[in-house]
């Protein structure tokens, strides 16, 4: 009876060990790539920098393509935590793409692994390759949804079309990551891309006024 009462707590520890190891893994890995790429950056320098053997690594990554694939699926968790493009209110998907950026910039690991990786992916044969091509295909479906759902509340800009603007936001915010990796001082990513949207759509900073307006209507109804 002891026997069975101790082996969850057991598992359950192990399960928690396992998952710290491999969070440190993708950290590590995460660093790795970012400073030397993925095609140069070895499983070997990941492994060391966890403090462990190459082929424990392997245990919990049997390839370098699969913790490439886990550090990318990893940075999309989190922009999804902070990026709602389901929101009924489309200027609220614009207002996130800003916090992202605005997080983006403590993370500087985080884009220029981004950075490094979707340069080298453009090659065919590169592991990440389809993985970059889809994601901006999402990326690009998602915004120009939210796009369209400003101009169907009659707040984009006359004669701008979503698809467009699509391009140009995805474009504008990898360009501006290039840039301030060069020169942090540079620019402000999140407010560059804020005063972008300006231009775009009608009251993109009303956020006080909106919920003023959002109760009052609450109360009538």
């Amino acid at each position: 009876m002891t026997d069975t009462a101790q082996t969850p707590r057991r598992q359950r520890g192990e399960y928690a060990k396992s998952e710290a190891t491999r969070q440190a893994i993708l950290d590590a890995a995460l660093e790795v790539f970012a400073e030397a790429g993925y095609r140069s950056g070895s499983l070997r320098e990941i492994a060391q920098r966890v403090g462990m053997s190459e082929a424990g690594l392997l245990h919990h990554f049997p390839r370098k393509s699969a913790l490439l694939q886990a550090v990318l699926d990893h940075r999309d968790e989190l922009a999804r935590s902070i990026v709602d493009f389901t929101s009924d209110d489309g200027v609220e998907t614009l207002r996130n793409l800003v916090d992202l950026a605005r997080h983006n910039a403590s993370v500087p690991g985080v884009v220029e692994l981004y950075c490094t990786v979707s340069a080298e992916a453009t090659a065919p044969d590169h592991p990440a390759h389809d993985y970059f091509r889809r994601r901006y295909e999402q990326v690009r479906e998602s915004t120009r949804d939210a796009f369209e759902r400003i101009a169907g509340a009659g707040r984009l800009a006359p004669g701008l079309d979503p698809g467009r603007a699509a391009v140009a936001t995805i474009a504008l915010m990898d360009g501006l990551q290039v840039q301030w990796l060069l020169d942090p001082a540079s620019t402000d990513m999140a407010e560059a891309l804020a005063e972008y949207f300006r231009t775009l759509v009608r009251g993109f900073d009303l956020t006080a006024l909106e919920d003023l307006l959002d109760a009052v209507a609450e109360d009538a109804s």
